[in-house]
């Protein structure tokens, strides 16, 4: 039984893949499952990849930008058919039962190439918006696994809600744990702050204006994102009084070791409004304020903060609106009202699907059982 998946390269891509074969390893532990991964170059996904065992190919992928580019010109006429190429090639000799794509422009030309070889597609849309290349490929889906109810535009027939693919071992944080990590002293509320790799900046501009303020009233950890990380901790050190510098704790990035106790020691979240990144707040039952990356594809952060913010489990604020005192100020609001944040951290569970792995992989391996019987 071989299995192929596809996706952009991101993050957003990477770990809903990762959950989804982990729970496929867990449901069939058997030695003739031959995981695949063929995308475009991405030197931490596909080591991410490489480190469960799966087998990666790497292909060219262009985008096709909706505004004039001569870049679009390279990608259209020279990288999007030299990926098509590659992807045929490789799906001819893999000869997978089934194609898995996470979207992005990195899974079109493994997407094609599977229609036209007649291998099955199954796609997962993580967005209440779907990208540009899961609505040119939806057509040729045998099933399209959404994460949110008001998720659009796919024939309803196709359609089966799940949730976004998180992994579990995420869920199995402790707070010892943490305090033993990061150095928590734990006589404050502590404040998560999550800007992920593309969205990390402003944020981060944010922080560092209010920092001495903020750390008077809470214990943060913060993921400041790979770029300009030395610089950030080294403007941090330079305006956090000493007093106060056992309050905080600044990361380029945090493995899944790591990140699995800082959510389960948060009392709050403050992030970005990946899919992925709000269905593990939801998962981990934390209240939440979300700021969505502006100008990001079809507007899609924005689009999921505010559908997840009807549950009542978050709140959103705009980049627009960010100021650095205003900030700090709903941060001081929401902790002077406890009763507010428990009821935030309940509705969550209204939310929360964490078992959409599970369940993806469980309906993929049964579409595959008939089908595997009926060729033997």
């Amino acid at each position: 039984m071989e299995i192929v998946f596809t996706g952009g390269g991101t993050g957003g891509h990477i770990f809903p893949i990762l959950a989804i074969v982990r729970e496929m390893k867990r449901i069939y532990p058997r030695e003739d499952l031959g995981i695949f991964y063929i995308g475009p170059r991405d030197k931490y996904a596909l080591s991410t990849l490489e480190q469960e065992n799966i087998k990666i190919k790497r292909i060219f992928a262009g985008k096709i930008r909706r505004y004039f580019s001569l870049q679009n010109i390279l990608d259209i006429f020279i990288k999007i058919p030299l990926g098509f190429c590659q992807a045929f090639f490789f799906l001819f000799f893999i000869a997978p039962d089934v194609v898995v794509s996470k979207g992005g422009y990195g899974s079109f030309p493994v997407a094609l190439a599977a229609r036209i070889l007649h291998i099955p597609l199954f796609i997962h849309e993580s967005d209440v918006v779907p990208g540009l290349t899961v609505k040119k490929t939806s057509n040729w889906a045998s099933e399209i696994f959404v994460s949110f109810p008001s998720t659009d535009f796919f024939p309803k027939e196709k359609i089966l809600t799940v949730g976004n693919a998180i992994r579990r071992e995420i869920l199995s944080g402790t707070k010892d744990k943490a305090r033993e990590i990061f150095g928590l002293q734990q006589d404050k509320p502590l404040i998560f702050i999550v800007g992920g790799s593309q969205g990390a900046q402003r944020i981060n501009e944010i922080i560092l204006q209010i920092l001495p303020e903020m750390l008077k009233e809470f214990e943060l950890i913060h993921v400041a994102g790979q770029n300009n990380f030395q610089q950030i901790k080294a403007e941090a050190n330079v305006v956090t009084p000493k007093e106060l510098k056992g309050y905080y704790h600044i990361y380029p990035f945090l493995e899944e070791e790591k990140y699995k106790h800082a959510l389960k020691a948060a009392d709050f979240v403050v992030a970005r409004a990946g899919s992925g990144t709000i269905f593990e707040i939801a998962a981990a039952g934390k209240p939440s304020l979300l700021i969505p990356l502006p100008h990001s594809a079809q507007n899609h952060q924005t689009r999921n903060a505010y559908a997840y913010s009807k549950t009542g489990a978050s709140q959103v604020l705009e980049e627009n609106n960010l100021r650095a005192h205003f900030f700090l100020e709903r941060l001081k609001y929401l902790f002077s009202r406890p009763t507010d944040l428990k009821i935030m951290a309940d509705k969550t569970k209204q939310f929360a699907r964490p078992k959409a792995a599970r369940i993806i992989a469980a309906y993929i391996l049964e579409y595959l059982s008939p089908h595997k019987e009926g060729s033997d």
